[in-house]
């Protein structure tokens, strides 16, 4: 409880190292003086000592946090449907969050990065700062946790959890099996933020989909359909392609109802995504305002040639990266991959093919991670309006790569070689055994990980007091434990992106291998499916056991991957043409005349329906629709009323 009697829970955790100094030094301690400075900002301290490091937990009150997006003009909904710049003295004309508080995880991530970076030295002359034996300057107008990063005295800044809203979620959700798709998912958008709630609403709606095709691909395992059999197969893949799109489409339209449940504006979210990783200082993207400040500085007829210059040089730095990307894929990992797929399919001793895939796993591994940090590198020189179309221009080129390691090798043996037998064998080897491995490995990493550290912390402990060689050491604090933790991060690009980019990627590789290849073998949607129910809990055990607390992104879509999913389908309808062809001219002549022309035929129209049913299904649930539209008539309505009123006042003035 603080002062007012609110309840309040530590979020915020700053990492410092312990002073080896005597308690009674008087020097100028700069950690004291940064807990001086954050209770002079309204922020209710707590100090741990740990093992190894010295622990500063921080939390705020509500009106601490609703001054804070004061300043930082944070836009809410209120009750009359417009988005204003949020005021603390005008509290309850806004709209509070589902889960009854004011502000989400994401605006009261601000709101604590706001009020600890914005510490800046007040007056004009240098202070000088000690730790240990160290001094450093703290300069006028500098950020004191800024400086103190720089000087490896804070060695980091994470959210921690809260203890009571995990463990509820870990009964109801993580550990709740009694319905396989369901999940609370405006207590995960409460507690972890918009992204990974978009990204679980996804998943489940993905699963929940997928047990159509799953229980008609049982059904063409099981019942032999004689001589229909080769007519059911071009029956199974048109229903599949029509699903893909249907459920594409549905997926918007929960997409937008989510978005206008969690009062979120897609346009200024998209915009202004605010994102920090691992800790580092970060504020949103101002390109858009700066280009606006250079407009409205520039002479009127330089204007319109200003804005045109910035957006062409975007474009062709974007089209000289993606050639890059292009380029590489083509002339470096295509040859690699076919040379990996002719070697496995000659090869005759199962050792030596095993030998062979681990040769090429290590080495496809390490190209990939190679490939990631040019990506990075490549995206870091971009024109990108926000860090949300940085991270989109980043997964479509690091897509590139995985799509080429994926399927290349599935294409050779399908259209090439014609071999089903090991088409399906490899299918079965990825999507049951490698997702099988990827699932064990995702949860199994980050605890030998925390494990090795707290191993660590224990033995330099122990080690320090020669004293108590004999007795247990343990940690005794939460908020250790939680620093000990790893980060939600990206296997690749981790400046731009965290841990959902490699969930997502594993999404549309699946998504990929089911769809162009589900001809060959139908029953990979039952695979799939079963996967996906293990994928929810492994995923949210990930999160809420495993991982520290993820830093919030606003982004409020799946971004790039939704595109992903739709070049999938497109790609699955061709593919799945071949395959029939390959099936149907059993001596490889292409010469199936009338059926190749039928086969054909089959590929216009599908793609003409996939244009068809994107048009068909609204992407907008329709109250959505009438809710935007009563907002913008009441907005316009009130913006009417005050214009009226000022125009009112100017003539009683004058």
């Amino acid at each position: 409880m603080n002062e007012a009697g609110e309840e309040t829970d530590f979020e915020i955790g700053v990492v410092v190292p312990k002073s080896s100094l005597s308690e009674g030094y008087k020097g100028c301690d700069c950690i004291e003086l940064l807990v001086s400075e954050f209770r002079k900002a309204g922020l209710i301290v707590e100090r741990v000592n740990g093992l190894s490091d010295e622990f500063i937990k921080l939390a705020a009150t509500m009106e601490t946090l609703g001054r804070a997006a004061t300043e930082l003009q944070i836009k809410k909904l209120t009750h009359v449907g417009i988005d204003i710049l949020f005021e603390w003295d005008q509290l309850d004309a806004f709209v509070r969050q589902p889960d009854g508080s004011l502000f989400s995880w994401c605006e009261r991530f601000r709101c604590f990065h706001h009020l600890i970076y914005g510490i800046v030295q007040g007056t004009d002359s240098t202070r000088t700062l000690s730790f240990d034996d160290k001094q450093f300057q703290w300069g006028a107008g500098e950020s004191l946790l800024n400086r103190m990063e720089s000087e490896g005295i804070v060695k980091q800044v994470f959210p921690l959890h809260d203890e009571t809203k995990r463990k509820q979620l870990l009964r109801n959700w993580a550990l709740n099996w009694r319905d396989f798709t369901w999940q609370p998912i405006d207590e995960i958008y409460s507690y972890f933020g918009t992204k990974i709630a978009t990204y679980f609403a996804f998943l489940g709606m993905y699963t929940r989909w997928l047990l159509f095709p799953a229980a008609f691909g049982i059904t063409l395992r099981l019942i032999d359909f004689g001589p229909w059999q080769l007519l059911v197969l071009p029956i199974f893949f048109t229903i599949t392609i029509l699903w893909s799109v249907l459920f594409l489409q549905f997926w918007k339209r929960k997409n937008s109802a989510l978005l206008t449940r969690w009062q979120i504006n897609q346009m200024e979210e998209s915009e202004t995504g605010y994102k920090v990783i691992d800790a580092e200082r970060s504020v949103p993207i101002q390109s858009c305002m700066e280009l606006q400040k250079k407009v409205e500085s520039d002479k009127p007829k330089e204007r319109h040639n200003a804005v045109q210059k910035d957006e062409w040089f975007g474009q062709l730095l974007r089209f000289r990266n993606d050639a890059i990307v292009v380029l590489g894929i083509i002339f470096l990992q295509l040859p690699l991959e076919l040379a990996y797929a002719h070697l496995y399919e000659v090869q005759e001793s199962d050792i030596t093919r095993y030998g062979l895939t681990a040769l090429y796993l290590l080495v496809i591994q390490y190209y990939t991670r190679i490939g990631g940090k040019i990506s990075v590198n490549l995206v870091r020189y971009e024109n990108n309006k926000s860090s949300e179309s940085s991270a989109n221009s980043l997964v479509y080129k690091v897509f590139g790569l995985y799509f080429m390691q994926s399927y290349i090798g599935l294409f050779y043996h399908a259209i090439l070689y014609r071999n089903f037998m090991t088409l399906r064998q490899i299918l079965i080897q990825r999507l049951i055994v490698s997702q099988v491995l990827e699932n064990l490995l995702e949860n199994s990493i980050p605890y030998l990980k925390y494990s090795y550290k707290k191993f660590r912390t224990v033995h330099k402990k122990k080690r320090e007091d020669g004293s108590s060689a004999g007795k247990k050491i343990q940690l005794a604090y939460r908020v250790e434990k939680e620093y000990l933790k790893p980060t939600y991060s990206a296997s690749n690009g981790q400046e731009l992106e965290d841990g959902l980019f490699d969930d997502f990627l594993e999404l549309a590789l699946q998504f990929g291998m089911i769809m162009m290849f589900a001809c060959a073998f139908p029953l990979a949607f039952a695979f799939a499916a079963l996967n996906n129910i293990t994928e929810i809990r492994a995923d949210a055990l990930k999160l809420l056991v495993m991982l520290r607390r993820p830093v919030p992104r606003a982004d409020a879509t799946i971004g790039a991957w939704l595109n992903i999913f739709q070049f999938l389908i497109v790609m699955s309808i061709c593919t799945n043409c071949v395959l029939l062809v390959c099936l149907y001219d059993q001596e490889g002549k292409w010469k199936i005349e009338p059926g190749l022309a039928a086969i054909l035929i089959i590929e216009h129209v599908l793609l003409l329906l996939k244009f068809v049913f994107s048009r068909f299904v609204p992407e907008e649930p329709a109250w959505v629709k009438a809710t935007r539209v009563k907002n913008a008539a009441q907005a316009q309505v009130m913006c009417s009323k005050q214009l009226r009123s000022i125009y009112s006042q100017e003539r009683k003035t004058n």
